[in-house]
């Protein structure tokens, strides 16, 4: 049975920033120490070389001090000159920035676009690229604004068919949804620390394939901090170009130390579980599944007529501690409730998730009555 004892400390269930778990808070609690010594360098080769196997790649993965869209623009930036065309793959608020990146560099964009909730189409996407020339083709992994899981590996190897590079946001997949970044011809894998990595935002990832560095080599948009390059020179010797995050890279340590103790497959099936756990429940609360072909990272759900999600979302901040995210523009707005379930998320977790918001529902003229559980994912 839910738990009538309410935690005293806010609780994040939305899909970033994700709860930090709390060895690794000590870690960033910890005095700072400076970045051009033997010491930092020991950390900083610790944390790139768990982070290949995070994004299952044999290719180095280069760290920003930024948050995910400085990595999704240095995705563009540095792999496209002016007057190039590319192909965003566009089911949702964050595959979108994608293009709205492009248009700010000068880039020409075309937008396969999908209605929300639903993934892109390999076969579209194969009869897109038919006579045609793009530098790149950008897709989520999944899209978090609603909650869809792409078909990586398929539309991988249509891409790889072509001179085009393929990058893939795995911002909020990452660790939560299988992502093998070489088998699956992805060019460019973007990440950043605030999803299933369980920091606090301030450091974005990318790996980049000998493909992507080779489009890369007559690039000829102006960039600066944002130069791979330089991030590729300074990693020859385990460093950085530009002062890194710190702190969070030393928390990073410690996090993939977690990570790998737990093994990143059993992070797959862990976010899986937590997944099935509670989508039966939202729905026979009459909170209908949002997209056809969910990701486990996070649960979106369109919430019942008559329920205004910003009101919901305050209700559960501000009576029960619990953040939960809504929906992203104007045609999900107040309409949608999204539920991280990465990263540190357990259990428990969820269950005091549900609560507040059977609390919050009922509030607002909906309640769903007890549930009670048996086991994760069965309820009576």
């Amino acid at each position: 049975m839910l738990s009538s004892k309410q935690d005293s400390q806010p609780l994040l269930l939305s899909p970033g920033p994700t709860p930090v778990p709390e060895p690794v808070r000590d870690i960033l609690a910890a005095p700072l120490i400076h970045h051009r010594t033997d010491e930092y360098r020991n950390i900083f080769r610790a944390v790139s070389e768990g982070l290949q196997n995070v994004f299952r790649t044999r290719n180095p993965v280069f760290t920003l001090a930024s948050s995910g869209t400085g990595a999704m623009e240095a995705s563009l930036v540095n792999f496209c000159s002016p007057g190039d065309r590319i192909l965003v793959l566009a089911c949702g608020k964050f595959s979108e920035r994608f293009a709205e990146i492009a248009k700010a560099c000068g880039i020409e964009c075309d937008c396969l676009r999908v209605p929300y909730g639903e993934a892109a189409d390999p076969d579209a996407v194969e009869k897109q690229l038919e006579g045609r020339s793009y530098r790149a083709v950008y897709s989520a992994l999944c899209e978090t604004s609603t909650g869809v899981l792409n078909d990586i590996r398929a539309i991988g190897r249509l891409v790889a068919r072509t001179d085009a590079i393929f990058v893939v946001d795995a911002i909020s997949g990452l660790l939560a949804d299988r992502l093998e970044t070489d088998d699956w011809n992805v060019d460019v894998a973007i990440g950043a620390s605030q999803k299933a990595l369980m920091l606090p935002p301030g450091a974005a990832f990318l790996a980049v394939s000998p493909k992507a560095w080779a489009a890369a080599e007559g690039g000829r948009l102006p960039r600066y901090y944002l130069d791979l390059r330089r991030y590729r020179k300074a990693f020859e010797t385990f460093d950085t170009p530009f002062t890194p995050a710190i702190s969070i890279l030393r928390g990073l340590e410690k996090s993939l130390e977690m990570i790998s103790d737990e093994g990143i497959e059993a992070q797959w099936v862990r976010c899986a579980k937590l997944a099935g756990m509670i989508r039966p429940v939202l729905e026979s609360w009459g909170l209908e599944m949002f997209p056809r072909n969910p990701s486990s990272a996070l649960t979106a759900v369109r919430l019942p007529a008559g329920i205004d999600g910003t009101v919901l979302l305050k209700i559960l901040r501000r009576d029960y501690g619990v953040f939960m995210a809504g929906g992203q523009g104007d045609a999900l707005k107040g309409r949608v409730l999204r539920i991280g379930h990465m990263g540190a998320v357990r259990e428990q977790d969820l269950l005091r998730g549900l609560e507040a918001l059977s609390g919050g529902l009922a509030r607002l003229g909906h309640p769903v009555g007890e549930t009670v559980f048996d086991a994760p994912g069965r309820t009576r």
